[in-house]
């Protein structure tokens, strides 16, 4: 059958607005995909769902439709989305109310039934994460556009594949190589040089989003359109598909994916070949997100400049100590961001910041700024904060669990108002998730002199969030590079390099045919991105900050 063209034009909400309007005249697409959801907006759509009961969904999408639903009619596109986040009942009726509106004769579906809220008391939002199969259906009853909840990132891809190529569910290569390409396409431009560790390579200042060309076999080809910018090449794939991931096995409702079976190469210009792909039975059970309100934050940065910048912070920590000891959750971090002889006040100024968390707004509101501010003329010489601390906001918490496929009901609510339930999968057609053994490692280098040296001189990163774990994908660009990577950056030595993580669990996982290693480092986001426990809450830069840690590297890689 014929290559079915897949594009991505959103990896988050809040993406490009423009980006569904130059994926749909840039080039031929036969599907524009969109991903607007992440633990965080789930969160966000709840906090927003109880001030407005019509505000589950992503409203950016509506807007992007208005400008775009003609042209994706006009060139036989189909859109797949899930913009529905709380509400895809009622993002669908919005999509129809426009199209009726702007006068287009567009097909709308909807999938249903990842929402367990009413299963998890306490919850502002409990969703599972559905598989592609219920777009599927959708896009095989003649849907035009389909929008979703809570289905996996990748379900976005393998749906449309499915339907278009008459895969089963135990198709499970095909269906892997698909699940890769949708990991591979649903961060938008981080496929195509965005926040990409050698962004020097091409011109990134305003990448273009990329496209897969799926194959029967469950092959592919990312990309972009033509014209566009940013760069596609195998390090732009390979930090893509480390980013976010844990082991070798990358399971999903519908299969589990060995991203150790990768292989990538270059295809021409701006486009890698993904093929090789091995998939395996899916897990017996379904992921869900549970996002609750867990009390209220606040802080505050105290500017510290010039001399004693750690007796000015002791001293300004002993004032407010009576104003904190009720609250239950207290963090000090000094951050030495001054330098001696500094050319200028802001490199002579060093940042001492205060974040509290408690249940009682009041103790972490009014009682803290007012203590604060009162220090303005009582504290340390030449005390000035970076903004005063405000009244106290509401933050989440975000936890997974696994319940059975069979707890869910998973419905495609197609077009014409028919509703398909998708069967899930039976017992003999799941198996258990375990690790894969560690592969052997590659031959080390032969001895020869070293240079102390940062470690992204001779490697690539990329890291991210999951709930409150992080991953941090490393990988080398050379055969001699990844000789000396396997055998040097151990766990302990990522401990060394990393002191967040001296006493935390840190897992690595070897992915030779992408010379990667992946580090999956537990609890050091606490209670995930929402609890913002962390400066950098959602571990996004702790990639690059591996990479600017020196070790001593053979002087041949440099």
């Amino acid at each position: 059958m014929s290559v079915l063209r897949v594009g991505n034009a959103s990896g988050f909400y809040g993406d490009r607005f423009d980006a569904m309007r130059e994926m749909l005249t840039d080039g031929p697409l036969d599907v524009l995909t969109g991903d607007y959801l992440a633990e965080l907006t789930m969160l966000i759509l709840g906090r927003d769902r109880l001030k407005d009961p019509a505000a589950g969904y992503a409203r950016t999408f509506l807007r992007q439709l208005e400008e775009c639903l003609g042209l994706a009619h006009e060139r036989g596109v189909r859109i797949v989305a899930n913009a529905g986040g709380l509400d895809p009942a009622g993002l669908a009726d919005a999509v129809r109310a426009l199209a009726e509106r702007l006068g287009i004769p567009v097909r709308v579906a909807h999938v249903e039934g990842d929402d367990l809220t009413a299963a998890h008391p306490g919850t502002l939002a409990a969703h599972a994460y559905l598989g592609g199969f219920g777009i599927a259906a959708c896009l095989r009853a003649g849907a035009d556009v389909v929008v979703t909840g809570r289905v996996t990132d990748a379900a976005l891809v393998t749906g449309p594949a499915a339907a278009h190529f008459g895969w089963g569910p135990t198709e499970y290569d095909r269906l892997a190589g698909a699940v890769v390409a949708g990991h591979l396409l649903e961060c938008g431009a981080q496929a195509t040089g965005g926040n990409y560790a050698f962004f020097r390579d091409g011109d990134v200042r305003r990448p273009g989003f990329p496209l897969a060309e799926l194959h029967a076999d469950g092959t592919s080809v990312v990309t972009k359109h033509d014209g566009t910018g940013g760069f596609v090449d195998v390090g732009t794939v390979t930090a893509q598909l480390l980013y976010e991931t844990g082991g070798a096995r990358y399971a999903g409702p519908d299969v589990t994916a060995r991203l150790d079976t990768v292989r990538l190469s270059q295809d021409g210009p701006d486009r890698v070949r993904v093929e090789g792909v091995r998939g395996e039975a899916p897990p017996p059970t379904l992921k869900v997100g549970l996002n609750r309100l867990g009390g209220f934050r606040n802080e505050v940065a105290f500017v510290l400049t010039g001399l004693d910048v750690e007796a000015k912070a002791e001293l300004v920590r002993t004032q407010l100590e009576p104003a904190l000891g009720k609250i239950a959750d207290v963090r000090w971090d000094l951050v030495r961001t001054d330098r001696p002889d500094a050319p200028t006040e802001e490199t002579a100024g060093a940042l001492l910041r205060l974040v509290v968390r408690d249940a009682d707004q009041q103790a972490v509101g009014r009682a803290l700024s007012g203590a604060a501010i009162e220090l303005a003329l009582a504290s340390y010489p030449g005390f000035h904060v970076l903004a005063p601390p405000g009244k106290g906001a509401p933050y989440g918490v975000f936890e997974d669990v696994y319940v059975p496929h069979g707890a869910v009901d998973h419905v495609a609510v197609l077009h014409d108002g028919r509703r398909v339930t998708v069967a899930p999968p039976q017992s003999q057609d799941t198996v258990v998730l375990a690790h894969v053994p560690e592969p052997p490692l590659p031959r080390p280098l032969p001895p020869g002199p070293v240079r102390r040296a940062p470690l992204g001189l001779v490697a690539g990163a990329r890291s991210g969030d999951k709930g409150g774990n992080a991953n941090v994908g490393v990988w080398a660009r050379t055969d001699d590079a990844w000789r000396w990577l396997a055998h040097e950056l151990t766990a302990d030595r990522f401990r060394e390099l990393i002191p967040e993580a001296r006493d935390l669990p840190v897992t690595r996982h070897g992915l030779p045919n992408l010379r990667a290693l992946n580090f999956v480092v537990e609890g050091i986001l606490g209670e995930g991105v929402a609890a913002q426990a962390r400066f950098d809450p959602q571990a996004k830069a702790l990639g690059e900050w591996l990479r600017a840690r020196h070790l001593d590297i053979p002087e041949s890689l440099l």
